[in-house]
């Protein structure tokens, strides 16, 4: 009897994990967000951003800072790689101080907001 009881523990124990990660990755959901690529070290401490700031954000980015998604309304959202394909994250970094739209999927825990980037295109603005 000992012997089942354990088992059946063991198998809830390790089913729980799993169900709850899918349950998790349930709540987010795919969306096209469009805004500009900021480096999120620059941004956030001194408001850098844009074309005049593209160059130092580039530097910013390749040493390890994580990439912002900075939208017309003001809100960023952190970029993610998403696991699967990291390929569109790797590109995006060559487009800081540029207009995008990014889809993939958001995400939002304790206030911070994200987006999982599964692909991402140029938007090109009116001059």
């Amino acid at each position: 009897m000992k012997g089942k009881i354990g088992s059946l523990v063991l198998a809830v124990l390790l089913v729980l994990p799993i169900a709850a990660l899918g349950h998790e990755m349930a709540n987010h959901k795919p969306a096209v967000l469009t805004g500009e690529i900021v480096d999120t070290g620059c941004y956030l401490g001194h408001a850098a951003r844009g074309a005049q700031h593209a160059e130092c954000a580039m530097k910013c980015v390749n040493g390890g800072m994580p990439m912002g998604l900075l939208t017309a309304k003001g809100a960023v959202y952190l970029i993610t790689m998403n696991h699967d394909n990291p390929d569109a994250f790797n590109k995006l970094k060559t487009m800081v101080g540029k207009t995008v739209a990014v889809t993939g999927a958001v995400m939002t825990r304790g206030g911070m907001k994200g987006i999982d980037v599964t692909s991402f295109k140029p938007v090109v603005t009116p001059s």
